[in-house]
């Protein structure tokens, strides 16, 4: 097993984040995207095989912003705290669907698309735990389909390179369940345990063209590389206690973005033995990624919900 301090890697030019997360890859545009979810902020810096450049700003909104993913024609789809928004370039809203009503004590959390272009996304409680947590699909019908419930925390999805498999974190439970996946048709199976992470707290997480799955682990300062079977294949350190999640980026997907938080509240804290906490590190671990792929739009009868892009 390769373990790897944080030594070496490349910091991305901005401020760090009180909490940084849901990093990916626009083939398009050639740009890295990650969300600072404490302060609705979105933030993108180019990439390509020559390094990274400076990161800047590309919207805000009020409350919080779990995740963003590029949509199929340009423009993005955002998980705001309760709302799915499809913005497009220049941040108006085009329509939203609202997934948790107005004083749940809950939020909108991680999401990402599947092989075919669907969006999914998950939530978590904002008080005490209830493990009532769901996580949703939108169709390509514009209507929404539970897919679970009873989560402590839903956290990342990823899907194995064939897309026959569908990897979800649920972070407070200390797990990682797999199930089967009809791409096609959007059947799912039933949910099986595939990785038991004992006490650690996963997080974001990815998978490469091989089919290993990266996950960065909260609290312990590291994104850690398993085989399909679950089998420990390496380590990378961060630099930054509480790693979040990780996708493989650049032209040829063969730089990993690690996102990193500087605070486990709304203000930083002392980062200690975390020099890099709240920023992006760029890794390069001998692997390349898959594909992304973009959010397909669909139907949304609310075009007004009242939304704030600042």
């Amino acid at each position: 097993m390769r373990i790897r301090s944080f030594a070496g890697l490349e910091l991305v030019d901005a401020e760090p984040c009180l909490l940084g997360e849901g990093p990916t890859w626009d083939p398009v545009t050639g740009k890295l995207r990650w969300v600072d979810i404490r302060r609705g902020l979105l933030l993108e810096a180019a990439v390509d095989d020559s390094g990274v450049g400076r990161a800047r700003e590309v919207l805000r909104v009020e409350g919080t912003l779990g995740a963003a993913v590029p949509a199929v024609g340009g423009g993005l789809l955002l998980a705001t705290a309760r709302h799915l928004a499809h913005v497009d370039g220049s941040g108006m809203v085009l329509g939203a669907v609202e997934l948790i009503s107005r004083g749940a004590g809950r939020r909108l959390n991680d999401g990402a698309c599947d092989p075919a272009g669907r969006y999914l996304v998950g939530s978590l409680a904002l008080g005490d735990i209830t493990g009532e947590e769901e996580l949703w699909r939108l169709e390509h019908d514009g209507s929404v389909t539970q897919l679970a419930s009873g989560i402590s925390l839903s956290n990342g999805l990823a899907w194995s390179p064939d897309g026959r498999v569908m990897y979800h974190v649920d972070t407070l439970a200390h797990q990682i369940t797999a199930r089967g996946y009809d791409v096609a048709s959007g059947a799912v199976g039933e949910p099986s345990m595939w990785l038991d992470c004992a006490a650690d707290f996963p997080d974001g997480l990815t998978v490469d063209a091989d089919g290993s799955v990266w996950i960065a682990f909260w609290g312990a300062g590291e994104v850690r590389c398993y085989s399909p079977e679950g089998e420990l294949q390496s380590v990378q350190g961060t630099g930054a206690s509480l790693t979040t999640s990780c996708e493989f980026v650049g032209p040829g997907l063969d730089q990993l973005a690690i996102t990193t938080a500087a605070a486990d509240g709304d203000e930083p804290s002392d980062p200690g033995d975390s020099p890099h906490a709240g920023r992006v590190v760029i890794a390069h671990p001998g692997a390349r990624g898959l594909p992304s792929t973009p959010w397909r739009p669909t139907p949304m009868a609310d075009a007004d919900p009242g939304l704030s892009i600042l």
